[in-house]
């Protein structure tokens, strides 16, 4: 790979600058974050793997339907995630309880009624995703206006 202009050769040039990132008043613990997490990255580190587990499709609308609706039963949730099959939601709610985001309740009735809501962990998950998702939201007809100049 070519050395690319005003780039130096040394194995130790590692710093990244973000443009337009200058004024983040925490660009420093990121920094440490973001290199703590690639100095650990073949161990378990709890930032990627807690970004992975929260990232994926199915467990943001899993999270984000359950803090839309409240309290929700297995079949309500399969209808609210269109698309989601009935082993992605058992699999993403199970994944989403061991981690402590979703709570699970089973009443002794027959047929029996499983419950699941966000506990406090899930609601506050939400309210970063609630950001994520608003932006999505306003930026979205721009992204798709670049996707369709391809």
């Amino acid at each position: 790979m070519d050395k690319q202009e005003g780039t130096a050769a040394l194995p130790n040039n590692t710093g990244v600058t973000i443009a337009g990132n200058e004024g983040f008043k925490d660009n420093r613990k990121l920094q440490e974050i973001f290199q703590n997490a690639n100095t650990i990255a073949n161990e378990i580190c709890p930032v990627r793997d807690v970004i992975a587990r929260i990232s994926d499709k199915w467990s943001i609308l899993s999270i984000y339907a359950l803090g839309a609706y409240g309290k929700l039963r297995f079949s309500e949730l399969i209808q609210k995630i269109d698309g989601i099959s009935h082993r992605m939601l058992t699999v993403t709610l199970r994944n989403l309880e061991g981690d402590g985001f979703i709570k699970r309740k089973v009443h002794a009735e027959v047929p029996p009624r499983v419950d699941y809501e966000l506990t406090e962990l899930g609601h506050s998950l939400m309210q970063q995703l609630s950001g994520i998702i608003g932006w999505a939201e306003a930026n979205g007809p721009e992204i798709l206006a670049f996707r369709n100049k391809k």
